[in-house]
């Protein structure tokens, strides 16, 4: 018999949603302040592990049909290949290059290739959490 879990269920709802603002912010002021692409993964997959801790695995899994397995390579992947791109255009391995956009309503804004590193750790780390999270439930 299931317990009725309609207070988590609801809390989850909006906590979810908090906490994966969160990690975005910690994502974005990661080369700027305290935070990036691991510390953001991180707070960003506990709200996955809290959506399958309220809901059902399966549940989850209808909603969100995704491979983590491929999220943790994807973003090792990418993250290598940011390294390796700077190798081919003949610089040092992970040199970060800046670039200065002029936005229409945000003004003069800076996209640093940091962010493409950061956002391939982030995807990595939510990818292996995930994994051992999804891998350990199915041995319980």
């Amino acid at each position: 018999m299931k317990a009725n879990d309609v207070i988590l269920r609801t809390v989850t709802k909006v906590a979810v949603f908090i906490i994966l603002t969160y990690g975005v912010h910690l994502f974005l002021a990661g080369h700027y302040e305290p935070g990036g692409g691991f510390v953001g993964g991180l707070v960003l997959s506990s709200a996955f592990v809290l959506m399958y801790l309220a809901f059902d695995i399966e549940t989850v899994q209808r909603g969100m049909p995704i491979d983590f397995k491929m999220v943790a390579g994807a973003g090792a992947f990418l993250s290598v290949a940011t390294g390796t791109a700077s190798i081919a255009l003949g610089v040092p391995f992970l040199t970060q290059e800046e670039v200065h956009l002029p936005l229409p309503i945000l003004g003069d804004v800076a996209f640093a290739s940091v962010l493409l590193f950061e956002a391939g750790v982030a995807l990595a780390v939510i990818g292996t959490v995930i994994t051992i999270i999804l891998s350990i439930s199915e041995d319980v």
